[in-house]
């Protein structure tokens, strides 16, 4: 008998039990829909989180203030970074492209009638833009002179264009900051939402001079944060030493100290944060494909009764000159189609069910922009699983059906 005959009789004998078929198969579905689901969930939070690391600038190391020491204690709450830290940075580590201190505050922006509540109020170095790969849609950023000297300027992010001006144009108008007069010169281009939902373009940059004495009113040279852009991803490593090197230094930490500062590569925290959202992914698939399991208990035990039920056709089929090996195929084709079938529908509800999922939470946070994948290479592993499933639980029932005497098989009531 030709491999044909015996998948098309393979068929005919599923084609007659249409609603066991189906209940048998329900298992597989939902096993190859959750780990498609999960798979698919898993992968876009990865690809969501290299592109927040990405869109927060280039190569960007962040350096953060520490604990103070006063008479040999150590106090929390006062900042230990300085302006010159960052200059210093800036022009003392090789591997560093540039580096600007960050100095935040918050507040009111007024135009007219008039008034908005920025997310981020931030003071920046000259550099900014240059660290965060930020380009401008409109105008120009401030320069030394206009740090040196204090100056009222301000770059505005696209959010607060609709929200303030609307239908005016924002450049070299004046707008109230905390009742301060600044003039807008630049407009940043947009940058949309990060991982949380957070709308990056819902920011105002100032000199951070003119932040920390004008807004804040502080007479110190503190700042809150250095952000720092390496030379290049090869570089990111010898750039941290740089500066952990330089800050010892310029601090006069000890050998036995611990510093008052912290360096932190954002691609170490993508790679961590990367290898977190992977183990949950594959932690959770693996929970899914237990249900692929019980599945294939239950194609095994279908085809188990099919066995039996089946006995005298087997018996006619082995009278009739259909060999051992025949009867084995056969019953493994039916067992494979049932589980291939499964697979399929399977990958269409959970591919269905990704792009819900992807919709809701967009939905839950608007902006987050919360990309949609399905890996083709999965879903070929997902068949190929399905299928696997199929022969491992199908071989049983068809060896026992291959095995059965055609006399004792013909005598069967």
């Amino acid at each position: 008998m030709s491999f044909f005959d015996t998948v098309r009789i393979a068929f005919r004998a599923l084609l007659k039990n249409k609603m066991r078929a189906v209940l048998t198969i329900i298992g597989v579905v939902i096993g190859i829909a959750a780990v498609t689901t999960i798979v698919s969930i898993g992968q876009g939070a990865s690809k969501l989180v290299s592109g927040e690391f990405e869109a927060l600038g280039t190569n960007v190391i962040l350096v953060f203030p520490g604990q103070t020491r006063r008479g040999g204690a150590r106090q929390s709450g006062a900042p230990t970074l300085t302006t010159s830290d960052a200059e210093s940075i800036g022009t003392e580590c090789p591997a560093v492209l540039a580096a600007s201190p960050i100095v935040g505050t918050a507040g009111q922006v007024i135009f007219g009638n008039e008034n908005w509540n920025p997310k981020q109020m931030q003071g920046v170095g000259q550099d900014y833009l240059t660290v965060r790969n930020w380009d401008l849609e409109a105008g120009g950023f401030f320069s030394n002179s206009d740090i040196e000297s204090n100056a009222k300027v301000c770059v505005i992010g696209q959010t607060l264009i609709p929200k303030l001006f609307r239908t005016v144009n924002p450049m070299d108008e004046m707008i109230r900051v905390n009742n301060v007069p600044f003039r807008v010169i630049g407009i940043l281009s947009k940058k949309g939402a990060n991982m949380v939902g957070d709308d990056q373009d819902d920011v105002v940059l100032m000199p951070h001079t003119t932040v920390r004495k004008r807004l804040n009113g502080s007479p110190l040279d503190n700042v809150g944060l250095i952000m720092v852009s390496a030379r290049g991803t090869n570089q990111m490593g010898e750039a941290a030493s740089q500066i952990e090197s330089l800050l010892y230094e310029r601090h006069e930490v000890g050998p036995s100290e611990e510093p008052d500062f912290s360096v932190q590569d954002t691609t170490e925290i993508a790679a961590t944060l990367g290898i977190i959202t992977g183990t949950l992914t594959l932690m959770l698939s693996a929970i899914a494909g237990i249900s692929l399991l019980v599945g294939g208990v239950g194609i095994m035990n279908i085809m188990l009764v099919s066995v039996t039920e089946r006995t005298r056709e087997i018996g006619i089929r082995m009278a009739l000159g259909a060999r051992g090996r025949d009867i084995l195929r056969q019953f493994l084709i039916e067992s494979v189609v049932l589980s291939c079938i499964g697979g399929a529908i399977g990958l269409l509800l959970g591919t269905g069910a990704s792009m819900c999922a992807n919709v809701l939470i967009n939905m839950y946070k608007p902006g987050t922009d919360w990309p949609m994948i399905v890996s083709i290479p999965a879903a070929f592993v997902a068949m190929g699983f399905a299928a696997a499933v199929g022969v491992f639980f199908g071989y049983y029932p068809a060896r026992r059906a291959s095995k059965l005497d055609p006399i004792d098989a013909l005598r069967y009531e």
